[in-house]
This record gives structure tokens, C-alpha cells and sequence, in this order.
């Protein structure tokens, strides 16, 4: 029989296999054809030869991989002793990681599909109440969303348990879920002293704020002595941190350590221990800012009525400095009222009534202040209310006009209860809308109180009414989309329908507005079910 002809690289010593076999061409060789071309190299193979010997050693190149070094593997991963999730409830935890949602049907809107992203929060505080733990197969995923998404880490973590803690070790880009967790190791029981005691000497610092913070929780006293056995030794930077874990669980028997805190050398500290002394109205630190701050403050009744007067300090001497006043005013302060508003700032609210005629709160408040000294006082006299959680002068300075700052009420409005919160905001809603109040929602217990959220639906409704844009009012819509009670989808209904637009509505208003309330009526049935599939069964 006769041989077929070959080809020119099939011809014998210029096949392909001939080429690399004997070495002709190497990978090196290849690349240096390529790129001067196989006319240019006297002598060398031909195009054909070049290409198949690229092809033979990418081949080789991609699937040869030296083998490396034996590693240990991991431990197992830990047992986790929680509740595992309903099958529903696994199912809609799926769904709200993979961020499913309709898309929008336009650029610029949102359509009516429930964003169902954004009750992630709201699943994994339920699912942290009913105490369940996360399922394998979802912890990659809850991990790249904590990763993402920084509000979600302290739920996400929490629910991931120590399984989730054991896979962040093994991936350095969920190293994030380690800091502040004791390195992902577990901590030793509060009443382990001795094993407290080692790790609070040995580890981490991560570790150590960690413990700290457990110890201090379960054991006030116990925390406070940890920390004091080593306070001395510890950097500047370190005791910052670790005197801030003081704040939980702070009461009268702190004083004395807080006491040499104050003479620390770092200014910062200084200034957090005078913070947390002036917590404490019985304190002397407290007592040492009332004398300070009533040589300040008096009353005046040489005019027609009765005012108050100001003379603030002419100096801000070593003493105060040493109780945590800063001298050195921010830029654009004048150094008087900056050091008057520390004073006021940092003496019990308790000293008012006797040094101004025994009246309360409310009349203080209403007193006229000479010499424009009025927002700085009231000002000084806000930040007390919220660092002393002073809830009738917080209710004074809420209906002073002169506290305009929405900030400033809001976080007065944290230190009432949850209804009195959710009445006073419902009442500013309905006598000023929703452009102001978008601050004052978020301070708001969820879901809202049934008066607060019937006031924020007669505002949208109002609203939309007038004919705005909804998106004037998309940060509102948002809030009430997580915060409304879910079962206001009723009431709601009513407003998914399309109106006829008047003549002085914005174009397209009442579609926009349609959509937006049939978003809500959604995402208020989607969150009436998370809630359902989470709930255990009866006994």
C-alpha cells in the first residue's frame, strides 16, 4: 500500500511531537517565533510547527502543576448546639442573600417588586431572637454579605455562630469576621478565671477587647479589675479602647478608677473618663463641674421678670483641664463659649433647679437668656439630657423652639421611651410632614406604634394628593417599607390604585405613585411572612 503524503508538519524530523521531543523549540523558542516571526529566524521550524508546538506546550503548561508542600489539615469544624432553621426559613434566607428582586421596569424606577435585599437586616435580628442557627450552605454567602455590607456584621457573625468563625479562617477575605471576635477562637466562661486571666495576658489585642467586653458584661466589677491589674503597661492608644468598654454596666463603683484616669497622659483618655464620670451625677468629678458651671450660670431679677444670666469662665485653668476640658477651642469657637459649654455640658442636670429658684426643667427652659447666651446654654443642657439619659429635660428641650436642630432632636428623642418616642415624632409628622422627619424615624422603635404609622401614611397620602414626585419622598418610603407594622397593608391597599392626576400634579405622579405603594404593600407581606416562617411551632 502506499503511504498517503504528508504534510510539512507531519514530515519526518518537522512533526510537531519530532519538535519538542528533540527539544528543537521550547516554550521559550515559541514565544521568540511569535514574536520575530519564523521568515526572520534563519533556519527555524516553519509557521505550522510553531503553532502546534504552542499548542502542545500551553497543554502542558496548564495542566502541569508541581506538587506542594504537605499541609496540616483544619480541625473540624465546631459543633453548633442552636435550633436549625425552618425549611421556609431557609428558603427565603437563600433569597434574600442572592438580593433576587424584579428589575426596575425604567430607568429611575424602582417598580412595585419588594426589594427584598434590604430586609436582610430585619431576617437576621428574628432569626438571632428565635435563637437558630445559620445552615453550612449559606455561610459563604452571609459572609460575603457581612464582608459587603458593614451594618449587617454584628447579626451576620452572630447568627453565623462558630462555624462561621472556623471558615473565616480558612479564607483571608473573611479575615474582617476575626477582629474583635477573639481571633475566632472562643472565649473562655466568664468565671474561668484562670483561663481569663491567660488570655487577657497572652493574647491578641483583638482578643483581649473581646474578652474584656464578656467579662464586663456578665461581672462589672470583675472587667473593671481585669482591666486595672494591667492599666499601667498598657499603650495610649489600647486604654482608649478598653476604658471605652467601661460604658456598659457604668455605675458609682467605677468612679475610682475613673478617678486616675484622669491624670493619664493621653488627652483623649482624659477626656472619655471625664465623659464617663460626668455620667454619673453623683460623682465628684460631677460635683467639682457643678460648683464650675453655677458660678456661671444665675438668675437675674433686676429687670421686669426674671432672666438668666451668663458670665462664662475667663480661663480654662490646670484643674479643669486635669477633670477633661478641652483648652484649645475647634476652629471658629470662641474659647469662652467653648469652655462654658464643656462646663454645662459635664455638671449634673440635678444642680439646675436649686441654683435658679427651684423650678423645673420646663421653666428653666423658658427662662429668657441674657446677651444671646441662649443656644449655647441650651446647647450645653441637650448633650447633658442625652449623656445623662435624662428623660424630663430631654421633654423640656424637645418643645423649646430654640432646639431647631433635627440632630440635636433626635437624640433627645432616644433618651424617652419607646411609645412616648413614637407619639412625640407621630405628632411632629402630622404638624410638619415628612420633609423634616426622616432623622426623627430612624430613632424610632420598629415596627412603629400604630399612632406614628398611621401619621406616616396620611402624610404619603397627602402627598400624593398634591401631586408630587414620590421620589421626593423615597428615603420615607424606604424607612416605611422596613419599619411600618406589616399588618398596614391593609389600610394601604387603598392607595395602590391609580388616581386621576390634577391639573397642577407633576406628569406621570400618580403612576410613580401607584407603583411606590404597591412596592410597600409588598414588601409588608413579604415581611409579615419572614416573620411566620421563622416562628417555631407551638409545643
Amino acid at each position: 500500500m502506499e503511504e498517503e503524503p504528508r504534510t510539512r508538519s507531519e514530515a519526518p524530523g518537522t512533526g510537531v511531537a519530532d519538535v519538542v521531543e528533540q527539544g528543537l523549540l521550547g516554550w521559550d523558542e515559541v514565544v521568540s517565533s511569535a514574536l520575530l516571526g519564523t521568515g526572520r529566524r534563519v533556519g527555524g521550524p516553519a509557521a505550522e510547527a510553531v503553532l502546534d508546538a504552542a499548542a502542545v506546550h500551553t497543554v502542558r503548561r496548564r495542566a502541569g502543576l508541581r506538587a506542594g508542600a504537605a499541609v496540616t489539615p483544619p480541625e473540624p469544624a465546631p459543633h453548633d448546639e442552636r435550633a436549625p432553621l425552618p425549611a421556609a426559613a431557609r428558603r427565603r434566607l437563600a433569597q434574600l442573600l442572592a438580593g433576587r428582586a424584579a428589575p426596575a421596569p425604567s430607568a429611575g424606577r424602582r417598580g412595585a417588586a419588594p426589594d427584598v435585599a434590604e430586609l436582610l437586616p430585619q431576617w437576621l435580628a428574628a432569626a438571632g431572637r428565635y435563637g437558630y442557627r445559620a445552615p453550612a450552605s449559606a455561610l459563604p454567602a452571609l459572609l460575603d454579605a457581612a464582608r459587603a455590607r458593614t451594618d449587617l456584621r454584628p447579626a451576620a457573625l452572630a447568627f453565623a455562630g462558630p462555624r462561621g468563625l472556623w471558615l473565616a479562617r480558612q479564607n483571608p477575605e473573611w479575615r474582617f469576621a476575626l477582629r474583635g471576635a477573639a481571633g475566632g477562637a472562643a472565649l473562655p466562661p466568664p468565671d474561668d478565671h484562670e483561663a481569663v486571666r491567660r488570655l487577657w495576658d497572652e493574647g491578641l489585642f483583638a482578643e483581649r477587647v473581646a474578652l474584656l467586653a464578656a467579662v464586663r458584661s456578665a461581672d462589672p466589677a470583675a472587667g473593671r479589675e481585669l482591666l486595672a491589674g494591667t492599666w499601667a503597661a498598657e499603650r495610649a492608644e489600647d486604654r482608649l479602647m478598653f476604658l471605652d468598654s467601661l460604658r456598659a454596666g457604668l455605675s458609682d463603683a467605677d468612679e475610682a478608677f475613673l478617678e486616675t484616669a484622669l491624670t493619664d497622659r493621653s488627652r483623649n483618655v482624659r477626656s472619655t473618663a471625664a465623659e464617663l464620670l460626668s455620667a454619673l451625677p453623683a460623682s465628684a468629678l460631677a460635683a467639682r463641674m457643678a460648683d464650675r458651671a453655677a458660678s456661671c450660670v444665675a438668675l437675674d431679677r433686676s429687670g421686669d421678670g426674671v432672666s438668666i444670666v451668663v458670665e462664662a469662665p475667663h480661663e480654662c485653668d490646670a484643674a479643669m483641664q486635669r477633670d477633661g476640658l478641652v483648652a484649645v477651642p475647634p476652629p471658629g469657637r470662641g474659647e469662652r463659649s467653648w469652655w462654658l459649654g464643656q462646663l454645662v455640658e459635664y455638671a449634673p442636670l440635678s444642680c439646675w433647679p436649686a441654683r435658679l429658684g427651684g423650678r423645673s426643667p420646663e421653666e428653666i427652659v423658658a427662662l429668657p437668656v441674657s446677651d444671646d447666651w441662649q443656644p449655647e446654654l441650651h446647647a450645653a443642657w441637650s448633650r447633658a439630657a442625652v449623656r445623662q439619659g435624662d428623660a424630663a429635660w430631654s421633654r423640656a428641650l424637645l418643645a423649646s423652639p430654640s432646639t431647631s436642630s433635627l440632630a440635636e432632636r433626635a437624640k433627645l428623642l432616644a433618651t424617652l421611651g419607646e411609645d412616648e418616642r413614637a407619639e412625640w415624632v407621630a405628632g411632629f409628622v402630622s404638624a410638619h410632614g415628612l420633609s423634616e422627619a426622616f432623622q426623627l424615624l430612624g430613632v424610632c422603635a420598629v415596627p412603629w406604634a400604630e399612632p406614628l404609622g398611621r401619621a406616616v401614611i396620611d402624610a404619603l397620602d397627602i402627598a400624593r394628593d398634591a401631586g408630587s414626585y414620590p421620589w421626593s419622598f423615597s428615603g420615607v418610603m424606604g424607612l416605611a417599607e422596613r419599619c411600618l407594622d406589616p399588618g398596614a397593608a391593609g389600610r394601604l391597599e387603598a392607595l395602590t390604585t391609580l388616581v386621576a392626576e390634577g391639573e397642577d400634579a407633576a406628569p406621570g405622579a400618580a403612576g410613580y405613585w401607584s407603583e411606590a405603594f404597591q412596592r410597600l404593600v409588598s414588601t409588608l407581606r413579604v415581611r409579615a411572612a419572614m416573620h411566620a416562617e421563622l416562628s417555631p411551632p407551638p409545643p
